[in-house]
């Protein structure tokens, strides 16, 4: 039962769309098991830069199908626009390569407009949400009042269920935010036309994923976000809503526990975080706008979904342990190895110490509490040559060899791969 799994072992924005994308070329099924249109995924291929927040990274590949697995939290204006996106590039979008599970829940539009409205009440103690709903959703969810794409598929039924939703949302917004309510109608109108137009997507994909795996075909499942925005495992309460890390694959896509072949960590070559939350790394001033770029480039430091410039600093190798193991990491790809040529020297975090000088070579009580810490740093040479061109371990420079070593030490797992540019041919594969 070949499953591979990859994961962000950072806050996000490791570049896991073009690691998605290289890894869907050897595989039949690509599945998001969850998070919505918060995550930002960017697949460069020759003049062409795909930006995907819900579809799964793979489907650009003909051959691969895509699942969106019933731990998701779908906003189906967003997916409809996205679908309409890939098949104007020429991607085929049809029931054939996409499936969406009928147990994944809806966003509303109040959800949105209850996001930003609780983000706006909180002033200074914003979390930096992206906005778009998935807190609320996902809150629906658990209190089991949510809106399911299996609603879809009874417009009666749907209509009725959106009505009575649209009727404690308005309540809601009224009464604990004194924001207008929303309008009705316009609601149920554009979410019963979504209906029709998703309907022959609706499927029970676990019980697809399951055939598959069991007939040997080759699933990846790709995460959204990072792990260190884990609901459970994350720098709460700064995370997403949703179960990010490698476990949360089996629930989120409604399979079984089974032999997973890889669990791939996503790590980029040095920190970044969007939104609010500790960053005991994080750099200001001129090595802050060195990391980050300024923009002019769709890889620069910027969300992906917000747009915001990210918060950057060195890599931090105590967060990358945690993430080893609270996923199980059996491999790493190091994404943006390039951004560093030119630098004279490159400081890693290796232990975070206290303000009673004790150090830590992992946090001794999960990642909430990061703020109290300050890192200790390990130095290591840097180098100035350009690595766009590089596709061969040999003709890395041997600084930037020495720093994928030095990561590989620290986190205790093997590089399988560094990319040294956007495009998916620009990557090394790196000798065990």
């Amino acid at each position: 039962m070949p499953l591979k799994i990859l994961v962000g072992t950072q806050w996000g924005d490791e570049g896991k769309g073009r690691i998605v994308d290289l890894l869907s070329s050897q595989s039949d099924i690509v599945a998001r098991f969850n998070g919505g249109d918060n995550a930002g995924h960017t697949v460069n291929v020759s003049n062409h830069t795909f930006k995907l927040h819900l579809i799964p990274s793979g489907i650009i590949h003909p051959h691969t199908l895509g699942v969106l697995g019933n731990g998701l939290v779908i906003n189906p204006k967003s997916l409809l626009i996205e679908i309409e996106m890939l098949r104007d590039s020429g991607v085929e979008i049809s029931p054939e390569r996409l499936l969406i599970s009928y147990a994944a829940h809806l966003i509303m539009p109040g959800h949105i407009t209850l996001d930003r409205a609780k983000e706006t009440n909180l002033g200074k103690g914003q979390i930096g949400t992206t906005g778009r709903g998935i807190g609320p959703a996902y809150t629906d969810k658990v209190s089991r009042k949510g809106l399911r794409m299996i609603d879809m598929l009874d417009l009666a039924l749907f209509e009725e269920r959106i009505r009575l939703h649209m009727q404690q949302v308005n309540y809601d917004l009224s009464f604990h935010y004194q924001t207008a309510p929303l309008k009705v109608e316009p609601v149920v109108s554009d979410y019963l036309e979504y209906a029709r137009q998703l309907h022959d997507y609706i499927v029970d994909t676990g019980a697809v994923l399951d055939m598959a795996l069991h007939e040997g075909k080759l699933v990846l499942a790709e995460g959204a976000q990072g792990m260190l925005l884990d609901i459970d495992h994350g720098s709460y309460p700064f995370v997403t809503s949703s179960n990010v890390t490698a476990t949360g694959v089996f629930s989120g896509l409604g399979i079984g526990i089974c032999k997973v072949e890889n669990v791939i960590g996503a790590t980029k070559a040095f920190q970044s975080r969007v939104g609010a939350g500790p960053f005991p790394t994080e750099l200001d001033g001129e090595m802050a706008t060195r990391l980050r770029g300024t923009g002019a480039k769709p890889w620069d430091e910027f969300g992906t979904t917000t747009g915001r410039p990210r918060r950057v600093g060195w890599l931090d190798g105590v967060l990358l342990r945690y993430a080893r193991r609270v996923n199980g990491l059996t491999d790493l790809v190091l994404t943006k190895l390039d951004v560093l040529s030119g630098l004279e020297q490159i400081k890693v975090c290796t232990a975070y110490e206290d303000v009673n000088g004790e150090q830590y070579a992992i946090p001794p009580m999960g990642i909430t509490q990061l703020d109290q810490y300050k890192p200790v740093y390990e130095t290591l040479p840097g180098w100035q040559e350009d690595l766009t061109a590089v596709r061969q371990w040999d003709d890395l420079p041997k600084a930037a060899q020495e720093y994928i070593r030095f990561v590989e030490k620290i986190s205790g797992v093997l590089v399988m791969l560094a990319s040294v540019g956007p495009e998916r041919s620009q990557v090394v594969e790196v000798p065990a």
